[in-house]
């Protein structure tokens, strides 16, 4: 074992060294060798200094370290909950705005209506069920008529909560509505097609139909208001049996796409 071992002898390198410093530090600024044994020394200068406070100034310093870590995180929470209100109170923006836009085309002159937001969709309705916000409480019962904007109709109430509602789209498979078309007058059953699309059914061979014609709701059965918008006449056939004739029904909405409707209360 030597004398001195590595560690002492690193030790007492710096303390010459800072010694050497001193002395030439003394002789004046226009010393040449001061500036390069400063350089030097400067790491160990400054590591002296942070702990020249002795073990109170290293727990201070410690301790100012912690408390910045600690303000640190509390601003990044801070920020991070800035962020996320931030962005919910745009998305409330834009529905509103939204709203704003689909109240001025809804048919208020002639309705009841009750403004509602779909908040999910049914996952045992193949996607042709969804929940909206608006329920008994607001004074939505069940088979009232659902329509967006300007007087279309997209289905109808199927289940009522406190608070909440189901509706069935008009394209799923168990909906019928009375139906007729515009031009001719001649009347039909429009129906969901598997929750793929809509048809109109039970038309007389002798009536005269034509692509592009209006379909609207006829409002026999006084099941909802007469004249809702549900599409227009797409490609004409015959039913299978070839009694009746049917033809597919194009509607202007997307269904996939739907975010605010109106539920017919009163007509």
């Amino acid at each position: 074992m030597t004398f001195l071992s590595r560690k002492n002898k690193k030790f007492l390198f710096v303390v010459i060294l800072l010694i050497v410093v001193v002395f030439v530090s003394s002789r004046g600024a226009d010393n040449p060798v001061k500036g390069v044994l400063l350089t030097i020394a400067s790491p160990f200068l400054k590591t002296f200094r942070i702990f020249s406070g002795g073990v109170a100034g290293l727990f201070d310093f410690l301790g100012s370290i912690g408390n910045l870590k600690n303000e640190n995180e509390k601003l990044t929470k801070e920020n991070q909950k800035l962020l996320s209100e931030n962005t919910r109170l745009k998305e409330i923006e834009k529905e509103n705005e939204i709203l704003r836009e689909e109240t001025k085309l809804a048919p208020k002159e002639k309705f009841d209506l009750e403004a509602s937001f779909i908040i999910a969709q049914d996952p045992e309705g193949q996607g042709n069920r969804y929940l909206i916000d608006k329920g008994k409480n607001s004074g939505i019962g069940e088979n009232m008529p659902v329509i967006v904007s300007s007087g279309i109709l997209v289905g109808k109430v199927s289940e009522v909560f406190p608070n909440a509602s189901r509706i069935s789209l008009i394209t799923d498979q168990n909906s019928v509505v009375n139906a007729e078309i515009t031009d001719s007058g001649v009347k039909g059953i429009a129906k969901g097609t598997f929750g793929l699309g809509l048809m109109l059914d039970m038309i007389s061979q002798a009536d005269v139909i034509n692509e592009g014609d209006k379909v609207i709701t006829s409002g026999l059965g006084k099941e909802m208001p007469r004249g809702l918008l549900v599409g227009k006449i797409g490609q004409i056939s015959q039913s299978p049996d070839r009694l009746f004739q049917q033809t597919t029904i194009i509607s202007p909405v997307d269904f996939s796409d739907l975010r605010i409707v109106f539920v017919v209360k009163k007509w």
